[in-house]
């Protein structure tokens, strides 16, 4: 069930207890704000459109980098790492999925052999 935000609309996809992926439809110009995830990692993948992530640095002087990502473009954010999404302000319509997973998954691969040609 799509939801809407000030910044557009988000709509879950996924949902389980360990991951959830979301498409987000940001308005031209819009901005998410600026939160944390204290145990979720955030990715975001831009199916149409540009998104800016704006990613607060967590020393003292609180520092701003700004990651672009055009059509294709992936990142990831780590918990713990303030951030927003925005997009350009003579942009078009974004459209992006956004996903959230914690981080034992990655350990959860049992191999039963190496792979490799037939």
């Amino acid at each position: 069930m799509k939801t809407d935000k000030i910044w557009g609309c988000t709509e879950p996809l996924i949902v389980t207890p360990l991951f959830e992926m979301h498409r987000l439809t940001i308005k031209p110009g819009f901005r998410c704000s600026l939160h944390v995830h204290r145990f979720k990692w955030n990715a975001f993948y831009v199916g149409y459109g540009k998104l800016f992530l704006d990613l607060l640095s967590n020393d003292m002087g609180g520092a701003v980098t700004v990651e672009e990502l055009d059509i294709g473009g992936f990142t990831t954010i780590a918990p713990g790492v303030h951030h927003q999404f925005r997009t350009d302000v003579d942009g078009p319509l974004t459209s992006a999925l956004e996903m959230y997973y914690t981080g034992p998954l990655s350990e959860d691969i049992v191999r039963r052999n190496v792979g490799g040609p037939m």
